[in-house]
């Protein structure tokens, strides 16, 4: 681990070869509980930043990704879930610092929003759509409503199976580790049933299969410690939880 700003705590992890967790703490006197927000930056010829972090959190996060870079002009893709302050909230920032960079979204975050918000038009992909990056593609998976908003949708970066899988098991604490093989749904159902923020649909179970299929080997959450382990096992799990 690094710490690239020793005032906030925002520091940087590889969680998966070439993909690196930046992750910004806020302490319970902040939120209770304390609490984190993450972005992943996929570090190839073109590289992808999935999730932007709020708006006022770019200078943290643009630091963190010029330390893995070497200069954040570089990035090539912004990418995130749905359109969210932590998710874009600094996307046309990042737009701004990265001349050539433009917003990587599902259709209908394209049709409803990006088209409009962003500063640049996006990059629409359709479920199971790929996008290249160099030696690696990312793989576009719509997932509405799981856990909210109908444009929801993650990326599988697919040589190191990592799931990019945004709001999904997220859970609170700020002094967490980066990467973890313990639980994360059990401290996930906890906030869940504390503060709701789960959109239960009649087809929720049918997309978390989806995404189980991927088997993925990591799950890169944006909220709290990121998961190596059998993720498929734990997206099902998540789906028994929910009962759907």
């Amino acid at each position: 681990m690094t710490v690239t700003n020793p005032e906030s705590g925002t520091h940087v992890h590889e969680i998966a070869r070439g993909i690196y967790r930046i992750s910004t703490p806020v302490p319970p006197t902040a939120i209770p509980g304390g609490f984190t927000f993450n972005q992943f930056l996929v570090v190839d010829d073109e590289p992808l930043l999935f999730h932007t972090g709020p708006r006022r959190m770019f200078p943290l996060v643009h630091q963190a990704v010029a330390h893995v870079l070497g200069d954040a002009a570089k990035l090539k893709y912004v990418g995130f879930s749905h359109v969210e302050a932590d998710e874009c909230g600094s996307l046309n920032e990042w737009l701004a610092a990265a001349p050539n960079a433009q917003p990587v979204c599902g259709t209908i975050a394209a049709m409803v929003s990006v088209t409009d918000l962003a500063d640049r038009p996006p990059i629409a992909l359709a479920d199971g759509g790929e996008l290249t990056l160099g030696s690696r593609k990312v793989r576009w998976l719509d997932a509405p409503h799981v856990p909210h908003n109908w444009e929801c949708g993650y990326l599988l970066e697919t040589s190191t199976k990592t799931l990019l899988c945004g709001d999904l098991f997220t859970h609170g604490g700020s002094e967490l580790p980066a990467l973890t093989e313990g639980d994360v749904l059990g401290p996930a159902e906890g906030m869940r049933k504390a503060m709701g923020g789960v959109a239960i649909e009649a087809g929720s179970r049918a997309i978390l299969e989806k995404l189980a299929r991927t088997e993925p080997s990591t799950l890169a959450l944006m909220h709290g410690s990121s998961y190596r382990g059998d993720g498929s096992k734990l997206l099902l799990a998540l789906a028994d939880a929910l009962g759907v």
